[in-house]
């Protein structure tokens, strides 16, 4: 068996062939009651909840993960669901399910989300495979969180010269996608990465009105627009009023050179970030990601990233206690 590939490898593997969609009558299991699902509520939280993607946590047992963020001051956090993480949906029992569900109210902690990554792009087996995936995240969202569903964030793969060839298909994909979302009443939230076909904040709001569903939206990440040379002012004002969900990360170099790097090693300026995004209607997590180009190096400690994260992101985003 294969290891699985980060994500920004699944980016650029992603993208070879694109089939017909298959938007027609699903499967019950995938989508057991579309039409009774009403629209998510738009109505912002009373204020941002700062988080950490147990993404950069591959190598902690889920316990000591959650612990640990809590213990650091973190409100929120991320599950990866790829192969490869402990959280991977088809690893967890009923048992596993209700444990993590008790662990995360005994710490206070909220779930904010359920990374994946899935590709629009491919045949038809493999379109339906991604809905019965996204299915079953929904199912793991509603088990582990049942008071407030979690969003499921994914990015879309290709890669940026194939922007132009694959839109389409990835709009008439997306709209099945809505229907699973809707028929388990949970956002997905699609995320422009600087390696992908969808990468630029243009494209983000293009897809947005092709696919025209109200249970898709977006992950806004900056550290992706700064590489190409987006504001950070211009891309908060366009997207965060369709953003579900923020990552949070640095980077340095060019969209064809570059390196993530953890919040503060960069060149964002998180009070600035922190004030721009009050004056966007977006109140919702904002959640730290280490990316895989820096977990996968030797010698890094999933732990002191997170305390290193925190400490950059806190006097900026955490919410004032008392």
């Amino acid at each position: 068996m294969n290891p699985p590939l980060p994500r920004r490898e699944f980016l650029r593997r992603s993208g070879a062939t694109v089939g017909t969609a298959v938007l027609g009558t699903l499967p019950l299991a995938i989508a057991p009651n579309v039409s009774a699902a009403p629209a998510p509520s738009t109505a912002p939280a009373a204020a941002t909840s700062l988080g950490f993607s147990l993404y950069g946590m591959k190598t902690l047992p889920v316990a000591t993960a959650l612990k640990t963020c809590a213990e650091i001051g973190y409100e929120n956090v991320e599950f990866a669901l790829m192969p490869g993480w402990p959280t991977e949906p088809k690893l967890l029992s009923a048992a596993d399910r209700k444990q993590i569900a008790s662990t995360l109210g005994e710490l206070g902690l909220k779930l904010s989300a359920l990374m994946e990554n899935i590709s629009p792009l491919g045949t038809d087996a493999d379109h339906q495979r991604n809905l019965e995936r996204l299915a079953a995240a929904a199912i793991l969202g509603r088990k582990l969180s049942p008071a407030a569903q979690p969003v499921i964030e994914t990015v879309l793969g290709s890669n940026p010269k194939q922007w132009d060839a694959v839109r389409e298909s990835m709009a008439e994909r997306l709209r099945a996608w809505g229907e699973v979302a809707a028929a388990h009443k949970t956002i997905i939230a699609v995320k422009p990465h600087v390696g992908g076909a969808l990468h630029t904040p243009e494209g983000a709001l293009w897809l947005l009105r092709a696919v025209n569903h109200p249970w898709i939206k977006l992950t806004y990440d900056f550290s992706h627009y700064e590489l190409r040379g987006y504001e950070l002012a211009a891309t908060l004002k366009d997207l965060a009023p369709h953003a579900a969900f923020i990552h949070v990360k640095d980077s340095e170099g060019t969209a064809e050179k570059f390196k993530f790097l953890l919040p503060g090693e960069g060149r964002i300026d998180y009070a600035n970030y922190a004030a721009r995004l009050k004056e966007t209607p977006y109140r919702g997590p904002v959640v730290v990601e280490v990316s895989g180009l820096i977990f996968n190096q030797k010698g890094y400690d999933p732990v002191a990233a997170a305390r290193k994260s925190y400490a950059a992101l806190a006097p900026h985003f955490q919410k004032k206690k008392g």
